[in-house]
């Protein structure tokens, strides 16, 4: 674990939301906008894969992000359903 020297079952018995650490800077990751962060400050930032057995990590792959996921845009145009909808409510488009 990376919040003690020792295996750590549940987070929150070591830190609690809200609390202020000490941690050490092990990795930045700027393609995948992450830090990886320890508590144990005698650590050395090659120690870690070591230790936790690597391989933990995902594979890292080129492909583009993921569009977002949700309702795509509608064009301006007229639709069936609008038309219906726009004739129901009495109004016109």
């Amino acid at each position: 674990s990376s919040l003690s020297n020792k295996f750590v079952e549940d987070p929150h018995t070591v830190v609690k939301a809200g609390d202020i650490v000490k941690v050490k800077v092990l990795e930045v990751d700027l393609q995948r906008k992450r830090i990886a962060l320890t508590m144990r400050l005698d650590e050395q930032p090659g120690e870690t894969n070591a230790r936790r057995g690597g391989g933990n990590e995902r594979p890292q792959n080129n492909r583009p992000a993921a569009k977002p996921r949700g309702r795509e845009a509608q064009p301006a145009g007229n639709s069936a359903m609008m038309d219906a909808l726009a004739a129901a409510m009495g109004k016109k488009r």
